[in-house]
């Protein structure tokens, strides 16, 4: 009787969806993974700023290839370029997110970013179109950075109270990316031309015109690489288990320049931050359990530096704890349900993103406009490119401030399958009114256009966390994690080349015949799908909903977990008898 009262509440939590608002009164959560969410962020803003860095200079670029002097082929040919590395992720993002689950996460972080820094400095130096296609392709060939680092964070975060504040961390990277990039392309191409008292003409910067902020882009990956190298901490169930020698050099360094501090207590009551960041999980990282803890795994000598044996024994004594049983069936039908809603996401967001310039710089003259309302209208807003830079760049800062402050409250509110299906339905409406505000009064264009940038953020910032939360805790075990976010990864990268393809295309044909609301209204069909399919997502019982479940069980039921250690703080082990 008691055991079928404790199952049944078990089963109650799981399923309620305030259950991490209750769950977090009811007991003591681990600490907050700070210090590796930091260490991923630093890895990931190198990538960002060189994908967009490119944007302001392309079409100059292409230009300069001298390969025709129509400017409609020449916006082709840019587009080709910024295509290519979308259409190489898409074939290759299944595989890298297999590998990750094969070798670790690490490995295959570590070489998506020696992959960028290889690509950026490739294309810096293209003196022709086939270079520089090549050079973005292979930059997205090498790069399965993506959903890997989705995987690695549905590791580090192994209870759902972290997963809004986790999640929200890597938008935010893109979106502080996304601003330093343009910046920087924009600043340092051409800089013979642009700064003739700091650059003389007849060097390599005026035969290669756009390397010095390719050159920039490729340091920044090589510190990202750097700083992976020395502190990034495997996550895998598995290969966690493993020496890692980087990681040891980097721990010896960190040594070193505390040598001249006093040491710092790492009992269980100190500062988190000076305790290994997942102390209270069942899945306990070797890294964390290093990292943070006494660092007694280098011996220095007069003679120099080596590293002693105790990472070697503390990898001996982690193999004895069970690790997860690798899953069955990977791909089951909620986990395709959210990896097709995030492709269809990913499809009509990179669509807005694309058509919104070209809508903001529409000017159709007055002997073209007709307008025979509800839909026959042939407009646009004609603005100069300083003020549409200026809508962008308020866009990646709402997009910063919506991110870090409304997703996190809202999703610890309403949980993130509720958010994801509210968003989800209310998308048809933003793409349904974005081309009637070209027919408010010319006073309350900016006013019209600021608005639909507020609500396109609000929706996307909501949107693609709450999915990447549902599709890490509809895995069956972290060990197929990463293929199921390479699956998505290379969905949403050919919906993202497909995109701005598509609607492009309508986008033109709507104006040849009147309709400059075709694309918009054509991507309302579309989301119209994308929310149809949300509504049939269910979150299943995952891994963390298995951990909710052992946490009311009563204490005859539960095994007894103790930890143990000496007092030098040397040796950590855990103890567990039934």
């Amino acid at each position: 009787m008691s055991d079928r009262r404790y199952s049944t509440m078990a089963t109650l939590l799981a399923s309620n969806p305030q259950r991490d608002i209750n769950m977090a009164s009811a007991r003591k959560l681990p600490p907050y993974p700070t210090r590796q969410l930091i260490i991923l962020a630093l890895c990931r803003i190198c990538e960002p700023i060189a994908f967009m860095s490119i944007f302001p200079y392309i079409y100059h670029m292409v230009k300069d290839f001298n390969i025709t002097e129509d400017e409609n082929k020449i916006s082709f040919y840019a587009g080709m370029v910024t295509s290519a590395f979308t259409f190489a992720e898409f074939s290759t993002g299944f595989l890298w997110g297999r590998l990750s689950d094969k070798v670790g996460r690490k490995p295959v972080l570590l070489s998506g970013l020696l992959g960028t820094g290889l690509s950026v400095l490739l294309f810096g130096f293209a003196p022709s179109l086939p270079v520089a296609l090549f050079a973005r392709a292979l930059g997205g060939f090498l790069n399965g950075n993506i959903g890997v680092l989705q995987t690695t964070i549905g590791e580090i975060v192994t209870v759902k109270e972290h997963q809004p504040r986790a999640y929200a961390v890597m938008p935010n990277v893109w979106c502080l990316g996304s601003i330093v990039g343009p910046i920087i392309g924009g600043a340092l191409a051409k800089p013979v031309e642009n700064y003739p008292s700091l650059f003389s003409p007849g060097g390599i910067l005026e035969r290669f015109p756009y390397l010095l902020p390719n050159l920039f882009s490729s340091a920044c990956v090589f510190v990202g690489l750097i700083i992976g190298i020395l502190f990034l901490e495997e996550t895998h169930a598995e290969k966690r288990l493993q020496r890692d020698r980087g990681l040891e050099l980097g721990n010896y360094l960190l040594s070193r320049l505390r040598r001249k501090q006093p040491p710092t207590p790492t009992t269980k009551g100190g500062n988190p931050e000076e305790q290994p960041l997942l102390f209270e999980s069942d899945e306990p990282l070797p890294g964390y359990l290093t990292n943070d803890g006494p660092r007694h795994s280098l011996d220095t000598t007069a003679r120099g530096c080596s590293f002693d044996l105790e990472a070697s024994n503390h990898v001996d004594r982690m193999r004895s704890i069970k690790v997860e049983k690798k899953p069955g069936k990977v791909l089951t039908r909620s986990i395709l349900l959210i990896i097709a809603s995030y492709g269809i996401l990913a499809f009509h967001t990179m669509t807005f993103d694309s058509l919104l310039p070209v809508f903001l710089s529409t000017k159709v003259p007055a002997d073209h406009k007709t307008i025979s309302l509800p839909f026959k209208f042939a407009d646009g807003f004609g603005f100069d490119t300083k003020t549409i830079g200026l809508v962008l760049s308020v866009q990646g800062i709402y997009s910063m401030l919506s991110t870090t402050f409304l997703f996190p409250s809202i999703t610890t509110r309403l949980g993130p399958l509720r958010l994801f299906q509210f968003v989800s339905v209310a998308y048809p409406l933003l793409y349904l009114i974005t081309p009637y505000t070209v027919l408010l009064p010319e006073s309350l264009h900016m006013a019209g256009v600021y608005g639909l940038i507020v609500l396109k953020c609000t929706y996307a910032t909501l949107a693609y966390p709450s999915n990447a939360i549902l599709l890490t805790n509809s895995a069956p075990s972290t060990l197929s994690l990463g293929t199921i976010n390479g699956v998505a990864a290379s969905t949403a990268s050919l919906a993202r080349a497909f995109g701005p393809t598509i609607s492009g295309s309508l986008y033109t044909l709507g104006l040849d015949n009147g309709y400059s609301g075709l694309a918009w209204w054509v991507t309302a069909l579309v989301t119209i799908g994308g929310a149809y399919i949300s509504l049939s997502i269910t979150e299943p019982k995952g891994r963390l909903d298995e951990k909710d479940e052992a946490e009311v069980l009563s204490p005859e039921q539960q095994p007894n977990l103790d930890f143990v250690g000496t007092t030098t703080g040397q040796e950590q082990g855990l103890r567990m008898s039934a």
